[in-house]
């Protein structure tokens, strides 16, 4: 079903000389991006602020919202975040990237696919 299951992780993006960093949510029921903030830094607020586009959204009785085991995944203030939005939290396995792999495929073709094409390294 729709808003029952979501993944999210973070990636940079080379824009010139310079990092940007990705948060991004995806609906695995259609493989959706339902949320997503672009930041100059990797911290805890891009994170925070990319959860709380879900805020209003129709979704089923305690959706599972799965991450890695990043700095800000597992903070106090994001286990809070989830709790209020309703949200039951998973984190991938320790050093697993394949637990995560929906989101991680999406980041990988939006690079190869979008980024890389226009902006080459």
């Amino acid at each position: 079903k729709q808003n029952q299951k979501f993944v999210t992780d973070i990636t940079y993006v080379r824009i010139g000389e310079q990092f940007a960093y990705l948060s991004a949510v995806l609906d695995l029921y259609n493989n959706e991006i339902v949320a997503w903030k672009l930041s100059s830094r990797n911290d805890l607020d891009l994170v925070l602020t990319t959860l709380r586009q879900l805020e209003g959204k129709s979704l089923t009785t305690k959706p599972l919202f799965h991450s890695d085991q990043g700095f800000q995944y597992t903070s106090k203030s994001y286990a809070k975040q989830l709790e209020k939005l309703g949200f039951v939290g998973s984190h991938s396995r320790r050093g697993n990237c394949f637990d995560n792999a929906c989101i991680e495929s999406f980041f990988s073709h939006l690079k190869t696919e979008k980024l890389y094409l226009v902006c080459p390294k």
